[in-house]
């Protein structure tokens, strides 16, 4: 990074609100991305052998976070993957006598587009609505089992606004109604406690980059008792319990294990100071900003993940001012679409409202001149582009815009 905080003038781009590798991690993949570079499925050699004991050390590491089961962890290339793996996996490993899946409106995409794929082979999908702050309704959720359910898929932490679900409330739901319940866990794996068993959870998919780790990695759990089964998603070796053929990436799966290791340790540390800056970021801007809404319920989040909507304000105009500063208007997944997001639609945002998001990023080397800077820069370029817009020039005079009849020509 050529931009520093004491420096934010200077040439080059830089990632304020930045998740790189940590430093930690990649000193446990260097050897095996130079030395160690046996296949770990190679059983009649001492580098295979090697390669292999470092799969397995990662496996229980992964498995110390989330308190299962080394057996229980699949490596995969991310938390995409395992959410495919997940859904498509049980739903069409149980198809002859269950057809129906539950989930949400504001998962993941790649949750999303799993479901509607199922839907075209003759699955039924309840995707149920969210409250005004994100999170669901427990009692919908129980009235929308059905006797063919298979599957309930709920995530942990919303990637966009970072609410967080009661996880275990729904796993104690989905267990009272043996249904299998899988949660993508990639916004909260490393950053929230998660006991797979106190949960009730049988599947969880993970994703190495979200805790600091390499990118290219993830891993699902899959419950071994009650036994979970799954159909493959691809066919080859039968590597990974015969659920993910393909070689397993020795130095990835290793940093994945080290960054959940490190993620253990640091848990208690990080969500402290996270909170600490989101607190500063958030007080500071709407104390000097007015009419600036957080997106989401304020107190079951992970402080981490805000998102603020400024009226009056094209999120778009204003991300282009910030250039300098990592941020988003969504998530990262489906940032080269101009749409609203779906998931503030879900929560019932005005879509001009919608179209003022901004999402902003906490994490472990954040530092506090960053979040100082990105307040003063967001501050100044909100106040500039209201004084540009007539929107904001008709509400200083007291005009009620939704009293307003708007025509075409």
């Amino acid at each position: 990074c050529s931009r520093s905080a004491a420096n934010p003038g200077a040439e080059g781009g830089c990632w304020w609100f930045r998740v790189p590798q940590d430093p930690r991690v990649l000193d446990s993949m260097l050897p095996y991305l130079t030395v160690c570079y046996g296949n770990p499925h190679s059983r009649t050699h001492a580098y295979g052998w090697e390669s292999e004991a470092a799969l397995d050390k990662a496996r229980r590491q992964v498995a110390d976070l989330i308190g299962a089961d080394s057996r229980e962890i699949i490596f995969t290339s991310g938390a995409t993957e395992s959410n495919n793996m997940a859904i498509k996996g049980v739903a069409r490993f149980y198809k002859s006598r269950k057809k129906h899946i539950i989930t949400t409106q504001t998962e993941h995409k790649c949750v999303l587009d799993s479901c509607r794929s199922l839907e075209t082979e003759g699955f039924q999908v309840t995707y149920l609505p969210v409250k005004k702050n994100g999170l669901i309704d427990l009692k919908e959720l129980e009235g929308a089992f059905q006797p063919d359910t298979s599957l309930v898929s709920v995530m942990t932490v919303n990637n966009e606004i970072g609410v967080k679900q009661p996880i275990h409330d729904i796993g104690e739901i989905c267990r009272a109604h043996k249904v299998f319940f899988h949660t993508d866990a990639a916004q909260a794996i490393g950053k929230i406690p998660m006991d797979v068993n106190d949960m009730k959870i049988d599947l969880m998919s993970i994703s190495g980059h979200k805790i600091y780790g390499p990118k290219g990695v993830g891993a699902l759990y899959v419950r071994r008792r009650p036994r979970v089964r799954l159909e493959p998603l691809q066919s080859g070796g039968g590597q990974e319990r015969g659920l993910r053929s393909g070689t397993v990436p020795t130095p990835l799966a290793v940093g994945l294990g080290a960054a959940c290791e490190v993620a253990q340790q640091e848990m208690e540390y990080d969500h402290k100071r996270i909170s600490q800056l989101a607190e500063r970021l958030v007080t500071k801007i709407m104390s000097e900003v007015p009419d600036v809404v957080m997106n989401g319920d304020r107190e079951h989040r992970y402080p981490g993940c805000i998102n603020l909507s400024f009226a009056y304000v094209e999120g778009e105009s204003l991300l282009m001012a910030l250039k300098d500063v990592a941020l988003s208007s969504g998530s990262a997944c489906t940032s080269a679409s101009l749409e609203p997001s779906y998931v503030l639609r879900a929560i019932g945002t005005d879509e001009d409202l919608a179209h003022s998001s901004i999402r902003f990023g906490i994490g472990r080397f954040t530092t506090e001149e960053e979040v100082d800077y990105t307040v003063q820069k967001c501050i100044q370029h909100v106040k500039r582009l209201r004084e540009m817009s007539p929107l904001w020039e008709m509400v200083q005079d007291g005009i009620d815009l939704k009293s307003i009849k708007w025509t075409q020509h």
